[in-house]
């Protein structure tokens, strides 16, 4: 079982020189890499195989970087070839572009190459000691594997220690006594069996003046000039306010429910189907539900506990949890769910009741 912690770090001046060449090289290597396989095909047919270290002697300085993070851009860019030749969902490999693409790298621990000190440095080939932020401990018994280093668009510098923990470390099976079921809620996030809901705070909305009001300004600034840098930064930094804001809603709310429940049922719902088909697509990426599972999954499952997913076509909404009578028609502006055995409750409510009785029922 593999586990990543993401801490910021804190470059000096060369560092950040050195970190800026090293992403530029990624990128290089990959588009060249591409290139020539794409050139090889067309004239032989033939997949081209090539390493990095075979481009050295022409590109001398992609000898200053980190070698293994040039060896990682040839595994992904590998891995891209057989996912579009195995996947028919996914496209050919893209060339990356130097002003819109995610700027990062990954190297591995080879003969101690990488180490998190006790004091606040963190070590990294070419790099040497960099300062850390460490805002979480690690147990000991982890075993470093690899680092990913990420430049976000607001300017800042991240790094995420990829750990290995073995079977062992990992909780037993729970006994199943205490279990929910949750209904997605377009306003509140979810409504549970027991009839909570949590005041999501949709930051994405909140801020939308403001966003509005920054992007106007960079709408009317010189584009490449100093003062468009400085409101792009702005603006990023509005972007990233609200991103963390929603993830540390959501780890906090997960966590919650780790603790208090044992078994945590859901419906497996196409959020980008819905929020194509009801025109719901700010309001659905601002709840981030896929995010709030993501979340809900890991930590029951490091736990011991279980998520379990209810079928997307289970008539949750309009089955009766009283007597399990199914209605055929429901509309979606009824939010009273109403039977003719006399029982009156939520819609909402009705439907997380059934998503947890299913859950049992699974189980079983």
């Amino acid at each position: 079982m593999n586990k990543a912690y993401k801490f910021r770090i804190y470059p000096n001046t060369e560092q950040i020189e050195l970190l800026k060449k090293t992403f530029g090289c990624c990128r290089f290597i990959y588009n060249q890499m591409l290139s020539d396989k794409k050139a090889y095909y067309e004239i032989n047919k033939e997949n081209l195989r090539t390493t990095p270290a075979q481009y050295k002697s022409k590109y001398e300085w992609l000898k200053e970087v980190d070698s293994l993070a040039l060896a990682n851009v040839q595994l992904n860019l590998e891995t891209a070839y057989r996912n579009f030749f195995r996947k028919s969902s996914v496209g050919f490999p893209q060339f990356k572009s130097k002003h819109k693409g995610h700027n990062s790298y990954t190297t591995n621990l080879v003969n101690g190459n990488i180490k998190l000190g006790k004091d606040g440095f963190l070590k990294l080939p070419k790099l040497g000691k960099v300062k850390i932020k460490k805002h979480r401990k690690i147990p000991e018994n982890y075993q470093l594997k690899s680092v990913t280093i990420s430049l976000t668009s607001s300017g800042k510098y991240f790094a995420s220690i990829l750990y290995e923990c073995s079977v062992g470390t990992k909780k037993e099976k729970a006994k199943i006594e205490n279990v929910i079921g949750l209904d997605f809620s377009m306003p509140e996030l979810y409504i549970d069996s027991n009839g909570f809901s949590p005041e999501f705070p949709h930051p994405y909305y909140d801020a939308q003046k403001k966003l509005a009001k920054e992007q106007r300004k960079l709408s009317r600034r010189k584009k490449g000039g100093k003062n468009y840098k400085k409101q792009k930064a702005k603006v990023a930094r509005l972007y990233e306010h609200i991103t963390n804001q929603r993830k540390d809603f959501l780890h906090k709310l997960s966590r919650q429910i780790v603790k208090a429940y044992d078994v945590v049922c859901i419906e497996d719902l196409n959020m980008k189907g819905m929020s194509q088909a009801l025109n719901f697509g700010k309001r659905v990426a601002d709840n981030a539900w896929g995010m709030f599972v993501s979340m809900l999954s890991y930590k029951l499952q490091e736990e011991g506990k279980q998520l379990i997913k209810i079928d997307k076509w289970f008539p949750s909404s309009k089955q009766c949890s009283n007597c399990g009578k199914v209605k055929s028609n429901l509309a979606l502006s009824e939010r009273t769910y109403e039977c003719e055995c006399g029982f009156v409750s939520g819609r909402d409510i009705n439907a997380a009741i059934n998503i947890r009785n299913e859950g049992l029922r699974l189980i079983a």
